[in-house]
């Protein structure tokens, strides 16, 4: 089977289209035909090593965790899904034709697979960080980089749950975060002044590692009402880093309630051949993404 992979680490280039064994389900475990893989920075964050020291792995290596599509193979135990059936999930090596999952949820309905790609890990993460986070009903929560996979998961959870939010994002996407939910503001220089401006910020999430930290330790006070999924120097200032982690079948579960109440949509900017996995992570690197990036197969 045709799968993306890198021998070493580096730039969009290192990333090779080539042939490739099965992969097959063990215990717990399906297989799926891959119809879309979401593209996330923690793929090109590996790809480039950023993880070496915590996290090694042994090359050359596949690419990616979200990906959408039909079930072909079912691992031992696994009674929840059979052959044939639709589904969104979470695993390894998903930039392929085939890709074994080791979390899933059915697809919902009138989801396309493309958009299905884009939610698994994003939705993940914005569940995990609002809780960590600690942000309650009634409170403000700041998002720097709000109108990415992330932040879009993150401003429609929040509008949901009556925390009002402030979001960054470009001059660009400002538009877009209003339409989620929130009060949109530009980042760039004076961005703390025009926060500031807005009221007083009980918690605060940096999702895109701008060097946008002590900014946000300055608007709240206290580097626990602070969360980082991206700047891996902000634990030197008391930060959390909280990049991985969490209930991936919880997760899933709400993603699906979430989007067949029609609470939460994150739409698909642009999709790629899986030949140009290169492109999708450059793009993705280069930021101002309003919604998500994602490889079809």
């Amino acid at each position: 089977m045709k799968a993306v992979r890198f021998a070493a680490y580096g730039g969009p280039d290192v990333l090779d289209l080539a042939e490739v064994p099965e992969p097959h389900a063990g215990p717990g475990q399906i297989r799926v035909t891959v119809r879309a893989a979401g593209v996330n920075p923690h793929d090109w964050r590996s790809r480039e090593g950023q993880f070496q020291r915590i996290r090694p792995i042994e090359l050359p290596s596949g690419v990616g965790q979200d990906a959408s599509g039909v079930v072909d193979e079912v691992g031992e135990g696994v009674t929840d899904v059979a052959v044939g059936d639709l589904v969104l999930g979470r695993g390894s090596n998903t930039y392929a034709e085939l890709a074994v999952l080791t979390s899933w949820a059915p697809l919902p309905a009138g989801l396309t697979f493309a958009e299905a790609a884009g939610y698994p890990s994003v939705v993940e993460t914005a569940l995990r960080v609002i809780r960590l986070v600690g942000v309650q009903t009634g409170q403000t929560l700041l998002v720097s980089g709000a109108a990415g996979g992330v932040g879009s998961a993150v401003l429609q959870i929040a509008r949901e749950r009556g925390i009002k939010v402030i979001g960054t994002a470009s001059p660009a996407n400002q538009d877009y975060v209003r339409s989620l939910g929130a009060i949109a503001t530009p980042y760039g220089e004076g961005w703390v002044d025009r926060v500031r401006q807005l009221g007083q910020i009980d918690a605060a999430l940096d999702l895109n590692g701008t060097g946008v930290i002590r900014g946000l330790l300055d608007l709240t006070g206290d580097p626990s009402r602070v969360i980082t999924i991206a700047d891996l120097e902000a634990p030197m200032l008391g930060i959390r880093f909280a990049g991985v982690g969490g209930n991936m079948k919880e997760a899933l579960a709400e993603t699906v309630a979430l989007i067949s109440q029609g609470k939460l949509h994150i739409p698909v900017e642009k999709s790629y051949p899986l030949a140009e996995a290169s492109a999708a992570h450059a793009d993705s690197q280069a930021g101002h993404t309003r919604g998500r990036r994602v490889l079809l197969v």
